[in-house]
């Protein structure tokens, strides 16, 4: 009997320890200082009466993981990539589709800038507002810095959520759209700039997920960025905006390319993708018709 009573108590200490380690680590997770894992600020949930246009519900406070992710990657290992939705086995697909923007400029192009050159486009942004589509804004750490105001408006609008493009849109591989490429040593400090400017100009609707510039990547390229906690984003639809000058050919190979489950890469720059905003306009009313709801990355993301 008192052996009984020894082996209970020595149990009853275990666990006693085990609630105290835990909560000790518990803590210490929430206190951990951003700037060293690099890990973007959760976006704020949204104001009280905020939903999504396209489903009525509040808009999500925090961002979605890839299933086939479920956890940050382990030290040495590569960051996840998502490209589109997967049906659950045994489900369909719902008929969801993301639009993605990315916000591009180069480190070297401020004087090209400030010859007029524009890298935004507002009409794009305000376009998005008025039809009242989700989307998912992937912005260069450059451009942010060149429209800080832009980008705290696009940063702090529930109906957007901001993602990391990089800091100079300089390439994480060789042979990528003949960008400019980042040694591999610097490729995290880029992550890292781009979100120190984020948070400069006042950007608060950020979500782990990073664009490589040209969507150009490699294993080392994933590996090189993992620890900043990002999943990498591709797409299955390309819009071809890039460059174009017909908004209606922009607008037919979104169409003809879309199915449940689509990540769309368009961009938001006015001197690269001059029709873009056009081709939205009709995109949006056309897949809505065909029964399709818009949402941010992260929602899709969840499945």
């Amino acid at each position: 009997m008192i052996g009984y009573f020894r082996r209970v108590t020595r149990l009853v200490r275990r666990f006693a320890l085990c609630v105290v380690l835990g909560a000790w680590g518990a803590s210490l997770t929430g206190c951990a200082a951003p700037v060293t894992a690099d890990r973007p600020t959760p976006p704020p949930a949204a104001p009280a009466g905020t939903a999504s246009p396209d489903t009525g519900a509040p808009v999500p406070p925090r961002p979605g993981k890839p299933r086939q992710e479920g956890r940050a990657p382990a030290a040495g290992g590569r960051a996840p990539v998502f490209s589109r939705a997967t049906p659950r086995p045994g489900a369909p697909v719902p008929k969801v589709v993301a639009l993605t923007f990315d916000a591009d400029m180069t480190a070297d192009q401020g004087p090209r800038a400030a010859r007029g050159e524009r890298f935004d486009n507002p009409g794009l942004i305000e376009a998005l507002r008025t039809l009242k589509v989700p989307s998912t804004v992937f912005m260069t750490g450059r451009w942010a810095e060149e429209y800080p105001a832009q980008a705290k408006s696009i940063g702090t609008d529930p109906l957007f959520e901001t993602a990391n493009h990089s800091y100079s849109h300089y390439a994480f591989t060789d042979d990528c759209y003949g960008l400019p490429v980042v040694a591999r040593p610097r490729m995290l400090a880029d992550v890292q700039r781009a979100r120190r400017a984020f948070e400069r100009a006042g950007v608060r609707n950020t979500v782990p997920y990073f664009r490589f510039p040209g969507g150009c990547h490699d294993d080392a390229a994933l590996r090189a960025v993992a620890p900043a906690g990002v999943t990498a984003v591709q797409w299955d639809v390309v819009s071809g905006d890039a460059f174009a000058t017909d908004a209606e050919a922009v607008a037919e190979q979104v169409l003809t390319g879309v199915q449940p489950g689509s990540l769309v890469v368009m961009h938001c720059t006015r001197s690269a993708a001059p029709v873009t905003e056009e081709a939205v306009r009709r995109i949006v009313p056309e897949l809505r018709r065909r029964g399709y709801r818009f949402v941010k990355v992260s929602e899709l993301m969840r499945g």
